[in-house]
């Protein structure tokens, strides 16, 4: 995300605060090697298991792995008639996985003759995250996607005053919040549970899942639905967060001010 999102230098737009202007096209890409084993499963199979996957960094767009053909069980693959084309890369072709009795319809593709300036696709493959059973990085099982190592996630403490409000009613008040920055994304304060009102909030039953804080379980507020979430079992680079609850939702007024005494 950091490469390919606003301020990123792979962005349609980046920052504007630079010494340096890129000769090429405004939509751009950018290949280069996934340092780690990678592995994806479905119906009990190992569908791929490389160690020489890249990642494909393209404007606007997460990072997508792509492997060799080789590290591919291609005998598990099954050629359909779907075709894309892209602009920038070439015509798409598909294939469905089959195995144990089950398929994922068009969940692989490729560049069997990719444009000129994107020829380092030929003889790759990349698969949608969601078909496959499961994924690991390593020895590690990973949810969402693979993180991209551009991306960041760092948690300070801080004794900035944090005040949540609904419609005038204070929901969370605090002077020891942890504040959450992540690339692309806005600053977050998450409140310590000790902190918030908890007989306000009702648990929902939205969940989603980030591959660098972990699974997070969303609140809601009469009259603001899954307005605050928490990770109650948050990854390492998350690990701080624990405990805590954040907040955002338009009808929500979030108030934050210099440290008490200064």
């Amino acid at each position: 995300m950091s490469l390919t999102m606003r301020p990123g230098p792979l962005a349609g737009s980046p920052g504007d605060e630079v010494n340096f202007t890129i000769d090429g096209p405004k939509h751009r890409l950018f290949m280069h090697g996934f340092p780690r084993r990678v592995r994806a499963r479905f119906a009990g199979e190992t569908v791929l298991d490389t160690e020489r996957g890249k990642l494909l960094h393209e404007t606007g767009l997460l990072p997508v792995l792509y492997v060799p053909e080789d590290d591919v069980r291609t005998g598990l693959l099954e050629r359909t008639a779907r075709t894309t084309h892209c602009p920038f890369k070439g015509d798409a072709a598909y294939w469905t996985v089959r195995a144990g009795g089950r398929s994922a319809e068009n969940a692989v593709w490729a560049y069997p003759e990719p444009k000129p300036e994107a020829a380092w696709l030929r003889g790759h493959m990349a698969f949608y995250w969601d078909p496959m059973d499961a994924w690991y990085d390593e020895d590690e099982e990973v949810r969402g996607h693979l993180r991209d190592p551009f991306h960041r996630v760092d948690v300070r403490a801080t004794s900035r005053r944090v005040r949540v409000l609904l419609d005038g009613e204070v929901v969370a008040e605090t002077g020891r919040p942890k504040l959450l920055s992540e690339t692309g994304l806005p600053n977050r304060f998450y409140i310590p549970a000790a902190d918030v009102r908890r007989e306000l909030l009702k648990e929902s039953a939205k969940r989603t899942y980030c591959p660098y804080k972990g699974e997070a379980t969303y609140w809601s507020l009469d009259g603001a639905e899954d307005a605050a979430w928490s990770y109650e079992e948050p990854l390492e680079d998350a690990v701080r967060i624990r405990g805590h609850v954040s907040f955002d939702h338009e009808a929500l007024t979030i108030e934050t001010g210099p440290p008490t005494g200064t």
